[in-house]
């Protein structure tokens, strides 16, 4: 069946363009199109999409609003967001991440990895390297804990296994990397990055990087 999507952007000429790119693919549907959150929430409802092609700064309602809204208890749907940014990383990406986008995507990407995102997403994967992600953390530091809070209560849940596994991953360190580092098989590393995920209640790596961070865990900048 064909991955349903959503665009969502108040630049209708933007849209016009990743219509084209997308319909061009045989496993790809555009299903529908909205220039602002609130739109996009009404046409998540009617259409059902699988991913949500979703622009940051909108009227209305902006993008990490929609997408909380989307991704947040009681959705009314398993449709995942892909946040759109421009090439500077923009500011609030953090806080779509934190509302539960499943990555990011940028504005001047690629046609083939446009693509690739949308599939990757629609499989319920991370959309982005988590070197990519450590970048965006560390650009905007700022807006995270200094790290001199006290761990939270959530990360005793987890084996201390479990815990080097996340470091690593805020880190920017991919699974097979993670494996090399702790001496382990790829599959071990999955198998605990799936325990850290369903203990901490996150959807993906992406939030699992995000969460290191915000909760003092790992700090900006650390290596």
């Amino acid at each position: 069946m064909a991955i349903r999507v959503l665009l969502v952007d108040d630049q209708p000429l933007l849209r016009t363009g990743f219509r084209m790119i997308l319909e061009a693919e045989q496993d790809i549907a555009v299903v529908g199109e909205a220039g602002d959150g609130l739109q996009a929430l009404d046409q998540v409802r009617a259409l059902q999409p699988d991913v949500v092609l979703m622009d940051i700064r909108m009227p209305r309602m902006d993008g990490v609003e929609a997408t909380r809204q989307i991704t947040g208890p009681g959705r009314d749907g398993p449709a995942k967001v892909l946040v759109l940014t421009t090439f500077d990383l923009d500011e609030y990406v953090v806080e779509a991440l934190r509302a539960g986008a499943s990555g990011f995507l940028l504005k001047d990407a690629p046609a083939n990895e446009l693509v690739q995102a949308i599939r990757v997403v629609a499989a319920g994967e991370a959309m982005l390297a988590p070197s990519i992600t450590r970048r965006l953390l560390d650009k905007y530091a700022g807006h995270l804990p200094s790290g001199e809070e006290p761990l939270p209560d959530t990360l005793h849940t987890l084996t201390d296994r479990e815990v080097e596994v996340l470091k690593l991953v805020a880190r920017g360190l991919s699974n097979a990397e993670i494996a090399a580092d702790l001496f382990v098989s790829e599959t071990t590393v999955k198998t605990h990055v799936g325990h850290v995920l369903t203990k901490l209640g996150l959807r993906d790596r992406v939030q699992a990087a995000v969460y290191a961070y915000e909760s003092g865990l790992v700090r900006p900048g650390a290596q």
